[in-house]
């Protein structure tokens, strides 16, 4: 084991604890010889009072302290933009160590405040109607730069907002595909001695990564939602690529099989409306047979516009219409209210600024 009697060595400097969860930073502490109940008392500091200076954590022995303070790091991304829209939506960009920015969002209503969290630069998915997609994409965020987002939004802000009684993993990128991150970013939301959130308040959302809906189900029971966008495969592949590798079949399986035993869960089915091209009845009736032996709930998403964006909305008389069919199949089914579009904070328009790795950026829409 290290003598940490000996002068610091800055090349120990080096261990993130803001992302840690329990389990991790229990193992953090076992590590450096000290007693694994320190895990809960830093997370307590970090996530329930807001305190990111060891030399502030008063019930942490001073040689403790003193050692945090050679071999750990607590980092914050930056607040570098910070936008109100005129429904009260706020929009913050935050800038990374690297440079790179993501966008984090939060919504009030009357009986909760949502977040939603970003969880990648950019997104690899390329989804034609979705404005992140066509930023590229240049990395998975940290779970530290995860929690971040929730940790700025609660203690960032002077208290300016009111109660996060919800969590949506919704923003920039897909979650299963940073899984780890994600993971253990939700082991601190959930935890009783950080967020302490309730599992039915925290939503992944996913385009459909199958193998990791199986592993996600093994890992926690929060709340799924998937991105759905068409009732059809030939559809689906071309409005959400990763279909091709993961159709239909396999998809509406796993979902399926992530409400097994959970006999009060359902799955959010995300559907954004595209003028003629995903809002006819016909495809109304499709996604009802496809849905047919999922508990489901479905989200009909009016699609938010951006500069360059190839699609426009369906309108509001062919949205009700959809809705009203499947309301009428006994399906649960809500028009998402359009929030933060003037500060294009939107369901679809998440940018951020991104050094991309894909050219993606680059390319001009056809």
């Amino acid at each position: 084991m290290m003598n940490f009697a000996l002068a610091p060595d800055k090349s120990l400097h080096n261990y993130e604890l803001l992302g840690m969860s329990a389990k991790e930073l229990r193992e953090f502490f076992v590590k450096f010889d000290e007693k694994s109940f320190r895990a809960d008392q830093v997370l307590k500091w970090l996530h329930q009072h807001g305190i990111t200076r060891f030399n502030k954590m008063s019930n942490l022995g001073m040689d403790l302290r003193e050692k945090l303070s050679t071999i750990a790091n607590i980092n914050l991304p930056q607040i570098v933009l910070d936008k109100t829209a005129k429904d009260g939506t706020r929009k913050f960009l935050l800038e990374l160590a690297d440079g790179n920015k993501v966008e984090t969002v939060y919504i009030p209503s009357t009986n909760r405040g949502t977040l939603c969290v970003s969880t990648q630069v950019g997104c690899t998915l390329n989804c034609p109607f979705c404005h992140t997609a066509q930023q590229g994409y240049n990395r998975n965020l940290s779970s530290a730069e995860i929690i971040a987002q929730l940790w700025i939004a609660k203690y960032g802000l002077n208290n300016a907002l009111p109660r996060i009684s919800n969590v949506v993993i919704m923003g920039m990128g897909e979650p299963l595909l940073n899984f780890a991150a994600t993971e253990s970013a939700l082991g601190i939301m959930l935890d009783d001695n950080a967020y302490g959130l309730s599992r039915w308040r925290v939503t992944v959302s996913t385009a459909g990564i199958v193998p990791k809906i199986y592993e996600l189900a093994k890992k926690t029971d929060v709340a799924l939602a998937v991105s759905l966008h068409a009732p059809n495969d030939k559809l689906r592949d071309l409005l959400v690529p990763v279909n091709k590798k993961y159709p239909l079949t396999e998809l509406i399986q796993a979902c399926k099989d992530y409400v097994k035993n959970k006999p009060k869960m359902k799955i959010t089915f995300e559907y954004v409306m595209l003028d003629d091209i995903n809002d006819s009845l016909t495809q109304a009736k499709e996604l009802i047979r496809l849905l047919q032996e999922v508990p489901t709930k479905v989200n009909l998403i009016p699609h938010n516009p951006y500069p360059g964006a190839r699609f426009k909305s369906s309108s509001e008389k062919s949205i009700l219409a959809f809705q009203q069919r499947l309301m009428r199949a006994g399906i649960h089914t809500m028009v998402r209210r359009t929030r933060g579009q003037d500060i294009k904070a939107a369901c679809g328009q998440l940018a951020g600024e991104i050094k991309d790795k894909t050219r993606r950026s680059n390319k001009t829409l056809q």
